[in-house]
């Protein structure tokens, strides 16, 4: 199997894992900084012991490195905290859509890195999930939840894109499962000072017939976080920051399908018709890519 296409199958699989982090937001009973601690925390030791299982090396290769790193996890530190805290404030719908202006950023930014510019298709396709985004956005005022929960998403994409051309220009040659414990560490270390649920506290694996809220973590740490952000670190060495993002518009999907299920939170018509323009759009920029890679 071709890396690229291989890359492409890694990637959709960790956007369908994406779409079920979601659901965490409104799972656990926590504050959207406690969620990401304790989220990060369990994610890092996980991949540690992957990382040995695997006989592959921590330590980095330069002080430079480190750095990159420190920077890395700073900015998805404060995406996951943004990410969480938008849907907890606007819903799921709502929250999750408003951070996918992430891909329309990341379309402009990474020529700067690059110094190239954008192509006519990249431009199609994020304007195509700019119009998909804001078809699911319901009317607003600046007066309520939904609106703050908005600017948050808004803002939570940024911090991604910034994120991911990072990674792909200085840190992309680092193995997935290395690359995401510096980063995760660095959240965990990070948010530390600012806990305020005790873990102790927590409900164990099982309680009251269902799954306790440290099940949940672990799922959240290691299905939802540690393994699909391995597998996006890794397409980066075959695909670029901006292709990622392009197909990861299919999060939403996901994110609104499962929501309606396991929270019963039912979307109108618009957000249907929003995030078909938005499948549209990763669905084609995928096409393009295969079909570029063996053209």
């Amino acid at each position: 199997m071709q890396e690229q296409t291989k890359s492409l199958f890694q990637l959709h699989f960790a956007v369908l894992l994406f779409g079920g982090t979601a659901l965490f937001s409104h799972l656990l009973p926590w504050s959207a900084v406690d969620i990401t601690l304790f989220r990060t925390a369990i994610a890092a030791v996980a991949l540690a012991l992957i990382i040995k299982c695997q006989g592959d090396v921590i330590a980095l290769k330069s002080r430079r490195d480190y750095l990159v790193a420190l920077v890395l996890g700073i900015s998805v530190g404060l995406h996951w905290v943004t990410y969480f805290y938008s849907m907890q404030l606007a819903g799921v719908a709502v929250g999750m859509l408003s951070f996918f202006c992430y891909p329309v950023v990341t379309v402009f930014l990474e020529p700067l890195f690059s110094k190239t510019r954008p192509h006519r298709r990249d431009i199609a396709c994020a304007l195509l999930v700019f119009v998909g985004v804001y078809l699911l956005v319901p009317e607003l005022t600046l007066q309520n939840n939904t609106t703050l929960g908005v600017i948050i998403g808004v803002i939570s994409g940024v911090l991604f894109a910034i994120r991911n051309v990072l990674h792909k220009r200085y840190f992309s040659h680092y193995k997935g499962t290395q690359a995401m414990f510096y980063q995760t560490g660095v959240v965990a270390l990070m948010l530390l000072p600012f806990m305020e649920f005790n873990p102790l506290d927590m409900s164990g694996l099982w309680s009251n017939g269902e799954l306790g809220e440290l099940s949940l973590l672990l799922l959240l740490s290691i299905i939802f976080t540690a393994a699909p952000h391995s597998f996006l670190a890794n397409c980066f060495r075959h695909l670029s920051a901006k292709t990622a993002g392009l197909i990861s518009c299919m999060q939403p999907v996901y994110g609104v399908v499962l929501a309606t299920f396991v929270l019963g939170q039912w979307p109108d018509m618009m957000v249907y018709i929003g995030g078909f323009l938005i499948v549209i759009a990763a669905v084609t920029e995928t096409v393009l890519v295969t079909r570029n890679r063996h053209g």
